[in-house]
């Protein structure tokens, strides 16, 4: 996997790990256009894991075209993040344990409302592995760091 940008492969690792936001996935959509969706991810063994209902849109299209662009970026300034290119697979066998480390990892309590929503569904689960190709880093904080 190519790395460019500030980051050593240990500090995207460490930025991943512990980012509490969604991936940005991009896909192309049957119409040609880009389709962009956010989901909860974990990191894993190299990859960012997701979730997803087997029939949601974005299962069919990685189905039928696995590559796909990511970011995964603060939202506010000073600015930091990584981004890249990557090829996506489905993985059937593992929704229910990628959607568990999910729950524990964005609402830490998997019995409130939503997680058990969640659960309910979850024999339609399917686990989606982004595997990078690319990794670009950037990190404005020390430049922006006084201007905000």
């Amino acid at each position: 996997m190519a790395n460019k940008g500030p980051w050593s492969t240990e500090q995207i690792q460490h930025f991943l790990e512990q980012a509490s936001i969604p991936v940005r996935l991009a896909c192309n959509g049957d119409s040609g256009h880009p389709v962009l969706v956010s989901l909860w991810f974990i990191p894993l063994d190299g990859k960012l894991w997701c979730a997803t209902q087997r029939t949601a849109r974005i299962a069919s299209i990685l189905d039928r075209d696995a590559r796909c662009a990511f970011e995964v970026s603060v939202e506010k300034a000073p600015y930091c993040g990584i981004r890249g290119r990557a090829r996506a697979t489905l993985h059937d066998d593992r929704g229910e344990e990628i959607l568990r480390k999910l729950i524990d990892r964005y609402l830490a309590d998997a019995t409130s409302p939503f997680a058990r929503f969640l659960l309910s569904r979850v024999e339609r689960e399917t686990a989606i592995a982004i595997d990078p190709g690319t990794l670009v880093s950037w990190d404005y904080r020390e430049r922006m760091g006084g201007a905000v």
